[in-house]
């Protein structure tokens, strides 16, 4: 009974001792794996610009972005080739549902109608839909991780959450709050939705994270046209080469990449906390 008790004694200082590592790990990189900040490229609804324009900019400068395809546009079932391509040099590709339906019910929604009308739909069928979708994403680029991207940041079906987390590392929302890595929570991240802000308005906003040293989603459509939400081509192509330009202080990574990193964040400070109760 004593080597028992003395057995578990050690095996608790080691396990003490390993959670204060990690927690030292990460007191030393900070919260960014050393940079200052952390800023996500996103973009939805699987539009030909982002295969023409954008993903061939982050290519030339070796930088990488989370694109959340809804299986159903032309933009995605007529181009499977050239989202594999994508795939394979490191681009996410994130899951917006098979046939983006949004709630139709409240101000601005006039456009969308009938079977796209989230209020018509069940929990069983948006979850059905969205596993339909997440096969589709498995079959083009042979990947089971991945995010999601709440279909117009609608996150409930008359208030209940139809997202089934275990289906998904993350998933982003449109909500433009500023957190810190500790408090975000990885079934809604925040973003910041992008609409024909200039180049330098952009990089105002980079600047402001390296400052404070929190994440920062983009959330684009149209870059250079082909959606009502969009950006010119130039004030995205200012944003993406400043980023370059300052990569030592900013982690810039896919979505899927960044929620990993946050989750064993998160994971490791509770673990101490908790470690440090049984002391």
């Amino acid at each position: 009974m004593k080597n028992i008790h003395v057995l578990f004694c050690l095996l608790l200082t080691v396990g003490t001792a390993l959670f204060s590592i990690n927690l030292i790990a990460q007191s030393a990189t900070g919260k960014w794996k050393g940079k200052k900040t952390a800023v996500v490229l996103t973009y939805d609804d699987a539009l030909n610009v982002h295969l023409d324009k954008v993903i061939p900019l982050l290519d030339s400068l070796k930088l990488r972005g989370s694109f959340y395809l809804s299986g159903y546009f032309p933009g995605c079932r007529d181009r499977i080739k050239d989202w594999r391509k994508a795939a394979e040099v490191g681009h996410e590709l994130g899951n917006h549902t098979m046939f983006h339906p949004c709630l139709g019910d409240g101000p601005g929604r006039d456009w969308v109608k009938g079977e796209r009308k989230m209020e018509n739909y069940s929990i069983q069928r948006m979850s059905e839909e969205i596993k339909m979708n997440n096969i589709l994403l498995s079959a083009i680029d042979g990947k089971t991780k991945r995010t999601f991207a709440y279909p117009c940041g609608d996150t409930r079906i008359h208030d209940t959450a139809y997202l089934d987390m275990k289906d998904f590392v993350a998933a982003r929302g449109t909500k433009p709050k500023s957190v810190d890595i500790a408090q975000i929570d990885l079934s809604d991240i925040s973003c910041t939705s992008i609409m024909n802000q200039s180049g330098t308005q952009l990089i105002n906003q980079v600047k402001r994270a390296i400052t404070d040293g929190d994440l920062l989603v983009f959330l684009f459509h149209g870059v250079g046209g082909e959606h009502a939400i969009n950006v010119s081509e130039e004030a995205h192509r200012e944003l993406v080469y400043f980023l370059k330009q300052h990569e030592n202080e900013i982690l810039i990574l896919p979505m899927v990449e960044i929620a990993e990193h946050i989750e064993n964040y998160q994971q490791v400070r509770k673990s101490n906390k908790q470690v440090q109760k049984t002391k």
